[in-house]
């Protein structure tokens, strides 16, 4: 049964890790086509600015500082949502953290926090508002995954792990809220390199400084993926043909794909001699400078051919189309299975 959604313009939208790239990218557009937002980052004077600058432009926002780690302080935003404007009608599960470097050296403290962040946080968030959504008769939930949730690289193994775990939880979530009639849209988004400030924000263990390999896109592509899920049910949203290729790669040809990372993962992640701003550096447990944009010059595309692909299709048609992927990587591993 299709589950009906307000038009963007007269939805409040809860909005976690809004105060830098993909998260911001959304709180800006979301506001500047009309809908309403709760702006949720850790840093409070980030938000106080973020605040000050788009209500000046007449923007609906209020804002509530809070890390998403803590279920309490996940309380909070819908007290603060309720105050404000009465509630939600989607909430946005956006806020992401990470680290660079090998397994052995990433420190077990800092695995867990990485999981605290991107799995609970999420967990967190989700629980909140399919409760608070459910009073008010329906609504949406949009996860912020990965395309390293399909496919793990080299260099981020604790991100990568977390991005699997956010795709199961999303899908549980999912099923669970049918079973209920719930009424209640859930959907994925999975992003490719996206030229936001994670590589430096990111705990960095490598020898050199951290980059997202190419192609990248700008955060407003991910922001129109998120805004479309907000006001259209839809299951999944690949955000960049670049990260659909390479998910789609790593599905058909997974032995192919490690002996890429082997020979390029590392060197792809690295950006020798350029280590970007200092004040944005590791934010895994603190917030630190916040941007839309990482600090280095980098090309990036401002627009998704793919995107835009699966937004006009009809989820029937998408379901055909993967199904059609999912049946070229089943081939391909048999044919590798009979040599």
């Amino acid at each position: 049964m299709a589950i009906p959604l307000k038009p963007l313009r007269e939805q409040v939208l809860v909005v976690t890790g809004a105060t830098s790239g993909n998260g911001l990218a959304t709180v800006e557009a979301a506001t500047a086509r009309g809908a309403a937002v709760v702006a949720v980052a850790r840093d409070r004077a980030a938000l106080d600015a973020l605040h000050e600058r788009l209500s000046a432009k007449g923007a609906r926002i209020a804002i509530c500082a809070a890390d998403v780690s803590d279920p309490v302080a996940v309380e909070r935003i819908v007290t603060v949502a309720v105050a404000a404007f009465g509630g939600f009608d989607t909430w946005v599960n956006n806020a992401g953290t990470g680290t660079y470097g090998t397994l052995e050296r990433v420190p077990i403290a800092d695995h867990r926090r990485v999981f605290d962040v991107n799995y609970f946080g999420v967990l967190h968030g989700s629980l909140v508002a399919a409760r608070h959504l459910r009073a008010r008769g329906g609504g949406a939930i949009v996860n912020v995954g990965s395309i390293l949730g399909d496919r793990a690289i080299v260099q981020q193994g604790p991100y990568c792990a977390t991005k699997h775990a956010v795709q199961a939880l999303t899908d549980t979530l999912r099923m669970e809220l049918e079973q209920a009639g719930a009424g209640i849209s859930v959907t994925l988004i999975k992003p490719g390199a996206v030229d936001t400030p994670f590589p430096e924000h990111a705990r960095n263990f490598m020898d050199e400084p951290a980059r997202l390999p190419p192609p990248l896109y700008t955060p407003e592509v991910v922001a129109d993926a998120i805004l479309f899920a907000c006001a259209t049910p839809r299951r999944t949203l690949y955000a960049g043909g670049g990260g659909l290729l390479s998910s789609l790669l790593g599905r058909a040809a997974p032995r192919l794909t490690d002996a890429i990372m082997a020979v390029a993962g590392t060197r792809q992640q690295q950006e020798p001699g350029d280590a970007g701003d200092p004040a944005r550096w590791d934010n895994l447990y603190h917030p630190r400078a916040n941007a839309l944009r990482g600090s280095r010059h980098a090309s990036a595309r401002g627009s998704s051919v793919a995107l835009q692909i699966q937004k006009a299709a009809s989820p029937m048609v998408m379901l055909g189309i993967l199904s059609g992927g999912a049946a070229l990587a089943l081939g391909a591993r048999m044919m590798r299975a009979r040599r």
